[in-house]
């Protein structure tokens, strides 16, 4: 195997693997380093709900382009992304209001998206209970991925299609430095690879590459709780399914006028206090995703949110999954919590260690949605 190449990309999940791909598709000779024998952690540990609608700002424009990128992918091969598109449903007056509001957004951006009365509603997805729904709000053009399946498939279409990518998992980078005209990668078996840039994608490993930046860098890393059913072909629920709560969390619309006078009803209270927002999201399999809940500790402090599952927040998010649909959420085949980094005020983490050495970390709940698009601005720049 060769020793020197054009990049180096440190991280196989979702933020590493675009960085790759754009590198390739540019031309660049590129190794692709995964310290586990696939990716194990935020990528797989999600929805793989693809939701620009979700996004403000320039977030939004790079979740449109990620999407398209996924698109003309799944065009090529297999990468279990489907059009099912996104729907938000307002079980109250605030949250009509909330998504009539973003309907003008959209309209004004030219963003495909209809308004759906509870009938309508109902009819499109009849596992939602009718005394849950007032109204809602729907993308068409949204997609979604299977998240323990998508970056695998991907990745290996990136090997199939690019004889200059190179691939290496069970291979954990513990040191790189800049050295006359490049960088050198130190591997845990010893080895040594060069490059002219390393772009590190490491997600919420903190300890091995530049401990001390991460210690210092002011992440956050959120634990997020989630369960699958077992698989429910009959129940009508396609598409990433959004609810009230994630009206009330959502970056679009934070940024709405009527969201400063936004009042939390008692009834959802504690849900607030444990960041959860009920979301649904069907797989190929006819299982469902249920979550997610929210709980915080600094970087160099993520040790503290423990391995274990809280059975409390599991328990109040089914007794409000069941208010929101009709089909026993209970029958239960898993249970899991990811482990996202994140920062307070910066939308993603970009530290450049030298000239030559670049950390692009700490996306949040935005991988899955805007990774693609980022990703290929970053290259751009870079290059």
């Amino acid at each position: 195997m060769k020793q020197s190449f054009d990049l180096i990309v440190v991280g196989g999940g979702v933020l590493g693997t675009f960085h790759a791909y754009h590198a390739v598709r540019a031309g660049l000779n590129v190794l692709h380093i995964e310290k586990d024998a696939y990716p194990v952690n935020a990528t797989v540990r999600n929805f793989g709900q693809v939701v620009p609608s979700g996004l403000g700002g320039k977030w939004f424009q790079l979740g449109l382009r990620s999407t398209e990128i996924y698109k003309s992918i799944q065009a090529e091969a297999n990468i279990s992304i489907r059009q099912n598109g996104t729907v938000y449903i307002a079980s109250d007056e605030q949250e009509q209001q909330l998504i009539h509001e973003l309907k003008s957004v959209m309209d004004s951006r030219g963003y495909p998206c209809s308004l759906l009365n509870r009938t309508q509603t109902l009819e499109k997805w009849s596992a939602l209970q009718e005394s849950y729904v007032r109204e809602s709000i729907f993308f068409p053009n949204e997609v979604s991925a299977e998240p323990t399946q998508t970056i695998g498939q991907l990745q290996a279409y990136i090997k199939s299609k690019f004889s200059n990518y190179t691939n290496l998992t069970l291979t954990t980078a513990v040191d790189c430095e800049e050295v006359s005209g490049g960088v050198k990668l130190l591997t845990h078996k010893k080895e040594v690879y060069t490059a002219k840039r390393i772009i590190v994608c490491s997600g919420a490993e903190f300890k091995i590459l530049f401990p001390d930046f991460f210690a210092q860098s002011g992440i956050v890393v959120s634990k997020l709780q989630m369960m699958r059913t077992t698989p429910m072909a009959d129940v009508k629920l396609e598409g990433n399914i959004l609810t009230g709560l994630s009206i009330r969390r959502y970056e679009s619309f934070t940024e709405l006028p009527s969201f400063s006078n936004l009042k939390t009803p008692d009834s959802l209270s504690e849900l607030k206090q444990w960041g959860i927002h009920i979301l649904f999201k069907k797989g190929i399999d006819g299982s469902i995703i249920i979550g997610d809940s929210h709980e915080y500790a600094s970087a160099s402090q993520s040790d503290d949110l423990g391995y274990r599952i809280n059975n409390h927040i599991n328990e109040l998010m089914l007794k409000e999954a069941s208010r929101i649909v009709d089909f026993d959420v209970r029958s239960l085949t898993e249970t899991w919590a990811g482990f996202y980094p994140q920062h307070p005020t910066q939308d993603i983490v970009e530290k450049d260690i030298t000239d030559r050495i670049h950390i692009r970390t700490a996306i949040g709940g935005k991988g899955m949605t805007s990774s693609a698009g980022y990703a290929e601005q970053s290259i751009q720049h870079l290059i």
